[in-house]
């Protein structure tokens, strides 16, 4: 089970530095953002442990988003993806590692 979560830790590292290393000088402070919301993403995944379940395409990101709320016209959102996302949204984890380079504002973590 240890070297599963390695296993899965060192490929979601590789996929940071592969993106990462695709960003051209003039956005390397992006770059940089990006990767430490990455990390701070797969972190919340560990801690969660959702890790695996992330990998192998089994969580639906639909249960993690922030679902406004009305409460005496006091809205407020619950949930750490800042989206309100379809029932059946199981993204790839490579779509979600892209997410936080291209949209970070969707993730409580990067902020």
């Amino acid at each position: 089970m240890l070297k599963r979560l390695a296993l899965l830790g060192a490929t979601a590292t590789a996929a940071v530095l592969a993106l990462t290393t695709t960003a051209t000088a003039s956005n390397s402070s992006d770059a940089v953002a990006g990767a430490r919301c990455v990390k701070a993403g797969v972190t919340f995944l560990v801690e969660n442990e959702l890790l695996k379940a992330a990998a192998l395409r089994k969580i639906d990101y639909s249960d993690l988003d922030s679902d406004l709320t009305n409460n005496d016209d006091v809205f407020t959102r619950s949930g750490p993806i800042n989206t309100d996302l379809p029932n059946g949204s199981y993204l790839s984890l490579g779509t979600v590692i892209r997410l936080h380079f291209t949209n970070p504002e969707l993730f409580d973590w990067c902020a």
